[in-house]
């Protein structure tokens, strides 16, 4: 490892940067080598590893700016053969279309800890997507030797679900994008990034304050819960998924509420919770419905309903674990 090249584990890659990438710990690279290359303040184009040319817009962010722009934009350059994301704040990203290159720009306004929150989590998650692995929107939190998935759109409370969890001892895999890998017969989720990104709400519902938890940067509201400066605990082994628990609206009494699933809901559920889904060609869509279907029958999946009142939260996460409880005896019970 020298100044200009750090290896890191994340999401089940190898992942090999020009520049340290913050809150990530480096690794020893693999002899095989890097699964990814990333290159943080390099252009392709400047750089010769694309050649400039006529680019086609094939995603444009419901999600608008003050000025009423687009908060995301992914462009098809070279034929398809690679994307570019624009963001608003102008921070720029290219991936090559087998998801094993990463370059990324940024506005001098901007520090590398904004480049890292797009890089940590929405780019990697539709790297991941390009090699052909499916990821929900959710946050894996492990119990004992497996992992539950708590599944939800953006500030349905997954995160914040996930932070209460690991403030009663349970390990956090991941927060936000979370893979599904087979192997066996089972379906497995590795470990990401070890910090919660919390809304300064949910912060303040956690500790009473939205201060007691640093900026990711200036310029990003979203807190940082780091895990190893919390002293709560980061499981960095790929565990076996055990259930998936599916957020929906928030209600009165009786609230929190832990319901069943029919098969067919579950799946419908998952496929709108999956990561990445208007990037994907028919290939790619039909691999993840395929994916899912195996998923679906062999997996315990509920619906979650948190309560209006916050502080009805950790009565939630007691249901969670005590439905996890229940499903482990079940599991022993037929074994």
């Amino acid at each position: 490892m020298t100044a200009a090249n750090y290896t890191y584990a994340v999401f089940g890659l190898f992942i090999q940067s020009n520049l340290q990438i913050p809150w990530l710990s480096a690794v020893l690279l693999p002899a095989r080598g890097p699964d990814v290359r990333v290159r943080l303040e390099v252009s392709p184009i400047s750089s010769g590893a694309i050649l400039s040319g006529p680019e086609e817009l094939c995603f444009s962010s419901s999600y608008k700016d003050e000025a009423g722009d687009s908060a995301l934009r992914i462009w098809k350059l070279a034929g398809g053969d690679f994307l570019r994301l624009t963001y608003f704040d102008g921070t720029e990203f290219w991936l090559d279309r087998q998801g094993t290159e990463v370059w990324a720009l940024w506005p001098a306004s901007l520090t590398i800890e904004d480049a890292t929150t797009y890089l940590l989590g929405p780019v990697l998650g539709l790297l991941l997507r390009l090699r052909g692995v499916t990821c929900l929107h959710a946050s894996a939190v492990a119990m004992g030797e497996h992992v539950v998935a708590i599944v939800g759109s953006e500030g349905a409370g997954k995160s914040t679900t996930a932070a209460t969890l690991a403030l009663r001892g349970h390990a956090i895999l991941s927060d936000d994008v979370v893979t599904l890998t087979e192997l066996n017969g089972s379906f497995y989720v590795h470990p990401a990034c070890p910090y919660l990104c919390l809304w300064p709400e949910s912060v303040e519902s956690i500790y009473g304050s939205a201060d007691a938890l640093p900026r990711f940067s200036a310029n990003y509201d979203k807190r940082c819960l780091s895990l190893r400066k919390q002293e709560l605990r980061f499981e960095e082994r790929a565990l076996p998924l055990a259930a998936i628990y599916i957020l929906g609206q928030r209600r009165g009494d009786p609230a929190p509420l832990v319901q069943e699933l029919a098969p067919q809901e579950a799946f419908f559920l998952l496929v709108s919770n999956t990561f990445a889904t208007r990037i994907l060609d028919t290939g790619m869509r039909a691999k993840e419905f395929e994916t899912l279907g195996r998923l679906v029958p062999s997996m315990t999946i509920r619906q979650l309903h948190a309560h209006h009142d916050a502080s009805r939260l950790p009565a939630l996460c007691e249901k969670i674990c005590n439905d996890v409880e229940a499903i482990s005896l079940r599991k022993a019970g037929r074994a």
